[in-house]
């Protein structure tokens, strides 16, 4: 040793720190989601998602989901010569990201082969994909959202569903007829309105006096325009015979520039990847969708479809939360042993896997009612759960990340790991297509407007019914509520609350293993308050290791 040079200090050492969860199968490592797969009608696709379980867990994926967030999307109003551009700049890997999911079907796979569980399939890949990176599915869920309401126009649909349903990813500022691939997005809210989109002061006005001329020129604007580079948009306008909805492309039929002016980005407090504007329309060019005055009917199902996604992607990000917290506690070793070998903190783990575990059930349950063979029943049970689902399952999700960035401590809370980007990213997913309040009013519209929706609510429950007492004298009192109009929009929530909680009980006492479908009733059903409270209130005869072990499978 050189006399020159002091010993190594101890305290330059580095132990005791969680390397980087990495090189992982995200399947593989969560039986829930494979058993949900299978059950729910897509058990065929099991070795495919194995696949991309590998490559969503692999080093790569994550750099680009690093890189995509660290070099957000960059503006260009003009070009060099004082000509308006309006276009926006993507880091590489944005891109790389973006073709990854449109070659695997992420945006119109259901629609382009439209077999039974293709919509459960691409929802368990949505899910496996939300855990790494979530501002790139904004435009996939827009693009994936648009196809049912743009069946509707047969001109359009056979001039656009090709392109949509392409696999590949054409990220170049062009005409649409010059690329290999397209990407939708849409323009609702403004300024003034935000969800009450009946107050938009948008107009459009026929471009010509023939009866059968379907182009517009709209004049307005748009508070949140989301993905601004996609190739077409659906908006909503007042035209002459009310809120109709319109196809607006960014380039015109005869190759010229559509008159979208982008005014800023959103600087936004997640999402980082994903470019979110402002924008004015000064005479651009759309095409009517349906019929004058049927907007919002024609733009509430491409809603419906927006509303899956947030849920399929909050359940992602839970699992991810809930992936890094136990990954954490089998290596950070505190007060003499592991994390995972601490009673109080197997409590709180083992309690966060359920509540992605029931997320996870709910979504899954949902994305089958979405198949195209679903039958009238399940069309029924898919106008209540919906909202009911994006309601709930969003609105734990920011509790859950809260409670899984404190089991990594400091080190969740800085940029270097991805917790602070999970935990930013939660809250957009309850906001987005309708944020908490609009989803309870919407579950009661659907009861109120479609009472069958109950019988198949009813049927949904009934199978569990007589598993668990708990569970019994939880959905008499949901019955009894729902039956109830006493105190109407002001118990919305709490009835919201009580169906997905009512379906999520059922699914696991069905097909859960016992320990879990118990810690869930014990804690969420047993008390007829429960609101979602704190983490790490499982009663104390849990089976916590078999709960920790199914939620980190090896």
């Amino acid at each position: 040793m050189n006399p020159s040079h002091p010993p190594l200090l101890s305290t330059h050492e580095v132990f005791n720190q969680t390397p980087t969860l990495a090189g992982y199968n995200l399947y593989a490592r969560y039986p829930a989601l494979q058993e949900a797969v299978a059950r729910e009608g897509a058990g065929w696709a099991h070795d495919w998602l194995m696949q991309r379980g590998e490559e969503l867990g692999s080093a790569q994926m994550l750099e680009w989901a690093t890189q995509a967030n660290k070099f957000p999307p960059v503006l260009k109003l003009f070009d060099n010569g004082g000509n308006r551009r309006d276009e926006v700049e993507f880091h590489p890997a944005y891109h790389a990201l973006m073709s990854y999911l449109q070659r695997h079907g992420a945006s119109a796979g259901p629609w382009a082969d439209p077999v039974a569980g293709s919509h459960v399939k691409r929802a368990a890949f949505f899910m496996l994909y939300a855990e790494i990176e979530d501002g790139t599915l904004c435009p996939t869920t827009m693009t994936y959202a648009v196809v049912p309401a743009l069946m509707r126009d047969k001109a359009l649909a056979e001039e656009w569903l090709p392109r949509i349903c392409s696999l590949d990813y054409d990220p170049h500022f062009l005409p649409a007829a010059q690329k290999s691939g397209v990407t939708l997005g849409m323009g609702l809210t403004e300024k003034q309105g935000g969800s009450d989109v009946r107050a938009n002061t948008t107009r459009a006005e026929p471009v010509s006096t023939d009866a059968a001329s379907r182009e517009y020129s709209i004049v307005g604007h748009k508070w949140f325009f989301s993905a601004p580079m996609c190739d077409a948009f659906l908006i909503l306008a007042h035209s002459p015979g009310g809120l109709s909805c319109f196809f607006l492309p960014r380039w015109l039929p005869d190759g010229k520039l559509n008159d979208i002016r982008i005014q800023r980005l959103k600087d936004k407090l997640g999402d980082k990847s994903s470019a979110s504007s402002e924008v004015e329309f000064w005479g651009a060019r759309a095409w009517l969708v349906s019929e004058e005055g049927r907007g919002i009917p024609t733009i509430l199902e491409m809603g419906t479809y927006c509303r899956l996604d947030c849920a399929l992607g909050t359940a992602g990000l839970m699992r991810q939360s809930v992936s890094q917290a136990l990954h954490h506690a089998h290596h950070r070793a505190a007060f003499g042993k592991l994390l995972i070998d601490q009673p109080l903190m197997k409590n709180v783990l083992a309690d966060l896997a359920v509540e992605s575990e029931a997320a996870t059930a709910l979504a899954l349950r949902l994305a089958r009612a979405f198949d195209a063979q679903s039958g009238e029943a399940e069309s029924l049970l898919r106008r209540v759960l919906t909202p009911a689902a994006k309601y709930w399952v969003c609105k734990r999700g920011p509790a859950v990340s809260a409670e899984a960035m404190e089991v990594l401590g400091g080190n969740g809370y800085v940029e270097d790991g991805v917790m602070a980007r999970v935990h930013r990213q939660m809250p957009l997913n309850s906001i987005w297509e309708g944020s908490g309040n609009v989803m309870c009013l919407d579950v009661l519209r659907a009861v109120a407007k479609h009472p069958r929706c109950l019988e198949a609510l009813a049927a949904e429950i009934q199978p569990a019914l007589g598993c668990d007492p708990r569970f019994d004298a939880f959905v008499d009192k949901l019955k009894d509520g729902l039956a109830s109009a006493e105190h109407g929009e002001v118990r919305a929530r709490q009835l919201t609350q009580g169906i997905a909680l009512a379906v999520q009980a059922a699914l696991l006492l069905r097909f859960a293993p016992g320990y879990v479908a118990e810690a869930f009733c014990a804690s969420r059903l047993a008390q007829a308050s429960y609101a979602g409270g704190s983490f790490g209130n499982l009663p104390g005869n849990s089976d916590f290791d078999a709960i920790l072990k199914r939620a980190w499978a090896v």
